[in-house]
């Protein structure tokens, strides 16, 4: 009897591993409920800025165009630095 009073009278403090293991687990699931979400954006948001890469290149050669009265080619574009080469090399892998 004695060992049972004692047992009572012990305070409880810390987790035990079962709910660890709950929490872990719910971790788990949250993180793979996430990860293809987040893989999904990223190829989204490249997508859509290398369409708006296209699109400032198409509005440079616009501009040339009304300024210098003849349409000019990507690499004179980029010779008389209406577009970056970043912007050139993007636009090289998207162009239609």
């Amino acid at each position: 009897m004695i060992v049972q009073k004692k047992k009572q009278r012990m305070n409880y403090c810390g987790f035990t591993l079962l709910e660890m293991l709950v929490v872990l687990l719910i971790i788990s699931v949250l993180i793979l409920l996430f990860v293809p979400n987040l893989s999904k954006h990223k190829e989204s948001v490249d997508k859509k800025g290398n369409e708006a890469i296209v699109k400032i290149v198409e509005t440079q050669i616009d501009l040339y165009t009304m300024e210098k009265n003849q349409t000019p080619t990507i690499d004179q574009l980029l010779k008389e630095q209406y577009i970056t080469q970043e912007q050139y090399e993007k636009y090289q892998a998207n162009k239609k």
